[in-house]
């Protein structure tokens, strides 16, 4: 028995594209010992992205661990082909605490990880109480909901056109539709709950600036990132 063949996921087909997101809550096995790892990691500023706030690595073995109880399901829904094979490609713990003013113009609009349709991410709810949703948003000068090569030249033609003209887009985070992009579909934050979606989703962390903003382990918007594609 895998860790999530007890549970029965909810696969949502969402936007005018109908990409799959999968959504499986009462994923609590991990919780417990992901929040203690949290709490002794040392946190830093994410370099590396444009994520707004500070990382610290998750376990190895436990990010295994969860994505050994669930890639499976992912072949048929995504109609992956068999020969591909599951490679991880980072797992880190993940909290907001850059202030709205603080935010570079890349981290105002929606984002994609990757063009590779075989990419996705993997999040993991993991402190209590109220928390920003993850919001997926559809980029209304091209349609796109999702960026891959055949697109990617095009979106960011259009989209750089746009922010010229309006001088850059609008300040603070984006927690709903503004400027050339449509929000039009969110899962909410709720502690235990797993998300599973593509990486060149456009999508963005719909930041609630009371609660999110923080980043003490303990009560901040704590999850656990996992990153890998089928090879």
């Amino acid at each position: 028995m895998t860790v999530a063949e007890h549970l029965k996921p909810t696969i949502e087909r969402i936007g005018r594209e109908q990409t799959p997101v999968l959504t499986l809550d009462d994923f609590d096995l991990f919780t417990a010992p992901l929040q203690a790892a949290a709490a002794r990691a040392q946190f830093v500023p994410d370099r590396k992205t444009y994520y707004p706030g500070v990382r610290a690595p998750m376990p190895k073995e436990a990010a295994i661990a969860i994505l050994q109880g669930v890639y499976r399901q992912l072949y048929s829904l995504y109609g992956i082909s068999p020969g591909r094979r599951l490679k991880p490609t980072g797992a880190m713990f993940s909290l907001i605490a850059s202030a709205p003013d603080q935010l570079s113009h890349l981290q105002r609009i929606p984002h994609f990880d990757t063009s590779n349709p075989h990419f996705f991410a993997l999040l993991l709810y993991l402190n209590p109480g109220f928390h920003g949703s993850t919001g997926f948003f559809r980029h209304k000068g091209t349609g796109f909901e999702r960026v891959d090569e055949s697109r990617i030249g095009t979106y960011f033609s259009v989209a750089e056109q746009f922010l010229q003209k309006q001088q850059g887009p609008s300040s603070g985070y984006v927690t709903e539709s503004r400027d050339d992009f449509e929000l039009f579909h969110q899962v909410g934050y709720r502690q235990h709950r797993m998300v599973i979606y593509p990486g060149n989703l456009l999508h963005s962390i719909l930041v609630d600036e009371e609660t999110d903003i923080d980043a003490n382990p303990e009560s901040g918007r704590l999850t656990a990132n996992l990153f890998f594609e089928f090879a």
